[in-house]
């Protein structure tokens, strides 16, 4: 494949407004975006007008950006993600210039390959019997997965301070906010999230 073939353009149109008490923001705007194999470069123009109570004032802004990420190592988990702009804005205080960028250095630690055993009785609960996964299961999804440390649900009684406990309280602090997360499903007493916290007792 070419590299004219791996050039992706989006140009755009923005219109959004912004309230705050009394105080409102009417932005509009135009942009272009461009990906390369090069890397990301992005060109914008915003206008925005601000109210606030008799107070009127307007703004300018014009940005250049650019964004490329490098996989580094032959494992491809170690990243360096290199950004810059460049842009100038106009208001009641005068013009102002901002220049600059940042390196980031990232590594991804990868554990196992995420395998999951095979969907059936054996492995996984039906949502009636509380959903999740079966002894049989949690012990399939190890060995796929070495180093995983995935047990089976704390459903008993457990006494405080325990690992078993600790395990059950971050269950339940996590699945609650996938309550918030996914409300259909929180508001549904035979969901698989539903009833997977009635068997952890959460």
């Amino acid at each position: 494949m070419s590299n004219a073939r791996k050039i992706a353009i989006a140009p755009y149109l923005k219109k959004e407004k912004t309230t705050a008490g009394q105080s409102t923001i009417d932005t509009q705007g135009a942009g272009l975006d461009v990906f390369t194999p090069m890397g990301d470069l992005g060109i914008s123009y915003d206008k925005s007008e601000h109210s606030s109570g008799s107070q009127r004032f307007g703004t300018k802004e014009k940005k250049v950006t650019y964004k490329k990420q490098f996989d580094v190592g032959s494992k491809g988990n170690k990243k360096i993600r290199v950004e810059g702009q460049y842009g100038k804005s106009e208001n009641p205080g005068g013009k102002i210039t901002t220049k600059g960028g940042k390196i980031t250095f990232v590594y991804q630690r990868k554990r196992g390959g995420d395998v999951m055993p095979a969907r059936n009785k054996k492995n996984f609960r039906p949502t009636k019997a509380g959903a999740g996964m079966t002894r049989a299961g949690v012990a399939a999804y190890r060995r796929a997965n070495p180093g995983s440390k995935l047990k089976t649900a704390v459903t008993g009684k457990v006494k405080p301070g325990s690992k078993a406990a600790k395990r059950r309280k971050s269950f339940c602090a996590r699945s609650a906010g996938q309550m918030k997360k996914f409300p259909k499903a929180a508001a549904n007493p035979n969901s698989r999230l539903r009833q997977a916290r009635r068997r952890w007792k959460c």
